[in-house]
């Protein structure tokens, strides 16, 4: 996307977190903003110009654009320097000339150097928190000054997105008229102790998180639209909130116990008493309303909250069915990654995991042609085997001795082992790990050592 120019005028936003969830507040769906002027000019020819008061500015009408500056300084003295996204992604479609495009192998503007990370976390601080968290950490490729550093902060303010904290529901035979998921949208599905929920695409993108229970267990169901994951974790009594920053693209939670800062994909704290420290993660399965409702007719979904002031029928980023505007593979990134890597289109999606040994990204469309897939070698000290679950149209990833001697029965949707027993995909004998869905630039961004299975 090529530079804009930019004037920015005093900008005056709701404080309040409970003003916030009522009255809908602002985020990348839908700003409320007090302005005496902004005026942004595009090389592409984006324009706009508006000198009222109590404007409400949509992403998808206006433009912003941001630089990446160093740590807290992007909101400064109450004034807005902040992206508008959709505004400019008329360019951005699958048929786009992307020949601006600043998404060049090497490393990204951020000159954020790969090394491990050496921090620990303070084990006092880990014992008293209410928030749960991992046995052992999480693989961090950078150390965590120098993802401060790169942190994009104050794109909103925290909690212009507002979370879901009270979620609605309904079976998902009951959803009424208008209400209803098409039947190839994107649902997220989570199943906990014998229950099972679906949160639709459409809602998340407005939200991001919702803090929920689900077989008794609180867990928050977190979404991130820019890097394309889904992802869960542990709670505990604990919220999750929007702090409105970005790190690689990606969403920064926040625990409103004790305010650590959670980059969602890296899933460990990079700021705050729990800094180092990795949560607890909860599998999130990505698939379609049809597809979720003939696995699971007796769970519940999550539907639109009239407290919020959110247009749900319209996505800011364009559209996931079929995929356009930001989403389109091919399209262009809007901050650059830590790490650019452009063996693959920015935003084709892989089925992502970061075993100790070394973090590993799978084709989507490669799982689903294969069946299985056995990953062994690069110098790894484990293998590895994927299984694609037509139920859900997902993949599963389990740790293996030997990768070999498993086949899968494409008729029975199933997984022959060695020893010639089929298995459920979702459930084979095997250590399990957790992988999630991730767009191609922010894995490689933020695991620049991945290997890649296809």
């Amino acid at each position: 996307m090529q530079p804009l120019e930019v004037a920015v005028a005093p900008v005056t936003t709701l404080s309040s977190y409970e003003s916030r969830r009522s009255h809908g507040s602002f985020g990348l769906s839908t700003a409320i903003v007090s302005l005496t002027a902004v005026a942004i000019r595009s090389a592409r020819g984006c324009v706009f110009s508006a000198h009222d008061r109590d404007t409400a500015l949509s992403p998808a009408s206006y433009c912003l654009y941001m630089t990446r500056r160093s740590r807290r300084s992007v909101l400064a003295s109450g004034t807005l320097a902040a992206i508008g996204l959709t505004g400019c992604l008329g360019d951005s479609g699958p048929n786009a000339d992307s020949s601006s495009s600043s998404y060049d192998e090497g490393g990204g503007a951020n000159g954020v150097t790969p090394e491990e990370m050496a921090a620990t976390p303070d084990e006092s601080a880990v014992e008293t928190s209410p928030v749960p968290t991992a046995k052992s950490q999480l693989p961090v490729e950078y150390a965590l000054e120098s993802l401060r550093e790169a942190t994009v902060e104050n794109v909103v303010p925290r909690d212009g997105i507002p979370s879901v904290d009270e979620p609605i529901f309904e079976p998902v035979a009951d959803v009424g008229e208008g209400a209803e998921p098409r039947p190839d949208d994107p649902v997220f599905g989570v199943v906990r102790n014998g229950e099972a929920k679906a949160y639709p695409r459409s809602i998340l993108v407005h939200h991001e998180i919702v803090n929920d229970e689900i077989g008794g267990e609180p867990i928050a169901v977190t979404y991130c639209p820019l890097t394309g994951t889904a992802m869960g974790f542990e709670r505990g009594d604990v919220e999750f909130g929007v702090s409105g920053h970005l790190l690689n693209s990606n969403l920064v939670m926040y625990d409103r116990a004790e305010e650590s800062y959670w980059p969602q994909m890296l899933a460990t704290a990079i700021e705050g008493p729990l800094e180092a420290a990795s949560l607890r993660e909860v599998p999130v399965y990505w698939t379609t309303w049809e597809t979720w409702v003939e696995a699971h007719p007796d769970s519940v979904v999550v539907v639109r909250d009239r407290d919020y002031v959110r247009d749900y029928e319209n996505d800011p980023y364009r559209s996931y069915n079929p995929p356009s505007g930001y989403y389109a593979e091919d399209s262009d990134v809007l901050f650059e990654p830590l790490t650019a890597d452009d063996r693959h289109p920015p935003k084709q999606p892989f089925r992502c995991s970061r075993p100790d040994d070394r973090p590993l990204a799978i084709s989507l469309e490669g799982l689903r042609e294969h069946g299985v897939y056995g990953i062994s070698g690069d110098d790894r000290e484990d293998d590895y085997l994927a299984a694609y679950d037509a139920t859900l149209d997902v993949g599963h990833l389990y740790r293996v001795d030997d990768a070999s001697g498993y086949e899968f029965d494409a008729d029975a949707s199933a997984v022959t082992g060695p020893d010639g027993e089929r298995h459920d995909p979702a459930d084979l004998p095997l250590e399990s790990l957790s992988a999630y869905d991730a767009m191609w630039f922010a894995w490689a961004g933020f695991y620049p050592s991945t290997s890649v299975h296809e």
